[in-house]
């Protein structure tokens, strides 16, 4: 969880985690104890965070010298930008092992720090340091929040005509725009983060979600109160399974039976027609 950097936190509380990781491990700091791989004690992501966005080259102007360049493309121009392309690439391999070793320096040090601490005590002070987090304990998936819609009060349940993006409520911020997210699936609750955010978006109990199912093979369905939520996500499946698991476990109601994917896609551009909602918490 921590690698896959599904834990928000600062690049100080990752080295705190790989050096209690590296004193569960090996005990106390000695030049001849085995050293895993980086990637095996720090998110890889923060690393290639540092390293600087590839420049966009500006869109040529002249039609003619579009042309030009057209031409020469298979010839020493070509060429010249594949050699570019090598270097700058060996530049940011080089950047990245830089990073890479002054990332470890900090990890060691802060592991000599623990001299004496057993391993009991360096997985219990990882595990309370993971634990700050509030989203912890959660499975996390990554998705991608397509459309809220929303729904009339009263119609029996048809949705209104050409629904435009909406937050969920007046004080949620999940607003209109197609983001990605996490979809965090806890005991008590589902919640929504932006990754690398601590606080969660917006987060509802389980008795605020009427149903919910998959819509095809890669879309996932959400409804909570008078809202339907569509994320496009490839564990479909195993967002369901842990949602009834989750229903079940808690006894008080029936598990829900995710609804069968449909042979096709809804089209976008037609209001969204409510299905029946199966996998609705009996009564």
């Amino acid at each position: 969880m921590v690698l896959r950097g599904y834990v928000p936190t600062s690049e100080e509380t990752l080295q705190t985690l790989a050096a209690l990781r590296l004193q569960s491990l090996n005990s106390d700091f000695s030049t001849h104890a085995p050293f895993p791989r980086l990637e095996e004690l720090f998110p890889p992501h923060v690393l290639h965070a540092r390293l600087p966005a590839p420049r966009r080259r500006p869109p040529t102007k002249c039609r003619g010298v579009r042309l030009r360049a057209g031409l020469l493309a298979g010839g020493l121009w070509g060429q010249a930008l594949a050699k570019q392309r090598a270097e700058r690439d060996q530049r940011l391999r080089g950047r990245l092992r830089e990073e890479g070793a002054s990332t470890m320096a900090a990890i060691v040090e802060k592991w000599k720090l623990l001299q004496g601490m057993g391993r009991p005590e360096a997985m219990a002070a990882y595990v309370a340091l993971v634990r700050e987090w509030p989203g912890f304990g959660s499975t996390l998936f990554d998705v991608d929040l397509r459309v809220v819609r929303p729904w009339r009060d009263g119609e029996g349940g048809q949705p209104w005509p050409q629904a435009a993006l909406t937050p969920l409520s007046p004080q949620s911020p999940v607003g209109a725009v197609r983001q990605r997210l996490w979809l965090g699936i806890g005991a008590k609750a589902v919640s929504l983060y932006k990754p690398g955010e601590p606080e969660p978006l917006d987060s509802f109990c389980y008795g605020r979600i009427s149903s919910f199912g998959a819509s095809d093979s890669s879309t996932f369905r959400l409804s909570v109160e008078d809202r339907d939520l569509l994320f496009e996500t490839s564990q479909v499946d195993e967002i369901a399974q842990l949602l009834n698991t989750y229903l079940a476990s808690a006894g008080a109601r029936q598990p829900l039976q995710p609804q069968e994917p449909a042979t096709s896609c809804p089209d976008p551009a037609v209001p969204w027609q409510h299905r029946p909602p199966v996998g609705s918490f009996g009564s």
